[in-house]
């Protein structure tokens, strides 16, 4: 089975919860009028695609609806498919990993913790050795003995050579070590890993901007890009912990993962849509192969057929 047949399977629960019903309210009522679009917007609001971004969605299929003179669900269905394309498709989705000085591209990853963001670098690393690239991990973590201990599993298993320091370090120095080593090392590619510890929220950010600040002084540039692992399952409280970490940081993309454990694939359209941050790279499953690269159209066909 390729990524789009497994894609279809593991998006089932979004299906279930957006697709289906919308089916149910366009069956019921063949006729467009207010109570479709009414029982449209309850459903999408509960599909996890907030309020904000379903008031937009419903507001131009009652204008194109109008416009274009619809009078059948099917056509509607249709106009919904396209609307939710035209939220995901915006910014540059395709992941970058050449830095333009020809140096160590840097890519910071950051997440509260349980949102997968360690596994995703273990993957990214896996899938950038598997195409003959040069990958370092540094393991800017150090409050987490696990995080630190999961990361050298991953380094490893891919052979990417990784920097770490003690527990309890200076998450800055590790990775201002780690991009002093991939410049040493003439690496292409550098994942720097940090810590997730939402409940302290003020200190998390300065922290990370702390890493930033760093990583920047070594290798003018860096980071190159700052992708936030968010955990599909957690609905519009990933959204407002999105916020969080784009006020802070220069968030380049999205990850989000998890999205075969849940029915709230919706809060992919409320993260473009209210963030404006493209989504790079999704995952739906354990292994390596199934985080893949975000395509917005494949995801919404993923989810509609």
């Amino acid at each position: 089975m390729g990524f789009f047949g497994r894609l279809r399977d593991r998006l089932d629960k979004t299906r279930a919860s957006l697709v289906h019903n919308v089916r149910r309210v366009l069956a019921l009522r063949p006729l467009i009028d207010d109570d479709v679009f009414d029982e449209l917007e309850q459903i999408l609001i509960e599909a996890d695609l907030g309020i904000e971004t379903t008031m937009g969605i419903i507001g131009d299929m009652r204008r194109i609806a109008r416009e274009k003179g619809l009078t059948s669900s099917e056509e509607l269905f249709a106009v919904l498919k396209d609307e939710l394309v035209a939220i995901l498709e915006p910014g540059d989705h395709a992941m970058t990993w050449t830095a333009p000085d020809g140096g160590p591209h840097v890519t910071l990853v950051v997440g509260v913790n349980g949102s997968g963001k360690t596994t995703t670098i273990g993957k990214l690393a896996a899938q950038l050795v598997n195409e003959g690239k040069s990958v370092m991990l540094g393991a800017a973590d150090t409050f987490r003995a696990a995080a630190v201990e999961q990361l050298t599993i991953w380094s490893e298993r891919t052979g990417a050579p990784i920097v770490k320091h003690k527990d309890g370090a200076d998450p800055a120095a590790v990775a201002y070590d780690a991009a002093d080593a991939a410049i040493s090392r003439g690496m292409q590619c550098l994942l720097i890993d940090t810590a997730g510890r939402l409940h302290t929220k003020v200190n998390l950010m300065e922290e990370l901007k702390k890493i930033q600040r760093v990583v920047g002084k070594r290798l003018p540039g860096a980071p190159h890009d700052v992708l936030l692992v968010l955990d599909a399952t957690t609905g519009q409280n990933g959204l407002q912990q999105a916020k969080l970490f784009t006020e802070a940081l220069k968030v380049t993309g999205i990850v989000l993962t998890k999205l075969d454990g849940t029915a709230k694939g919706g809060i992919a359209m409320a993260i473009q849509k209210q963030l404006g941050i493209p989504i790079k790279a999704i995952g739906v499953g354990e292994g390596v192969e199934d985080l893949q690269p975000f395509n917005a159209r494949e995801f919404v066909e993923a989810i509609f057929t």
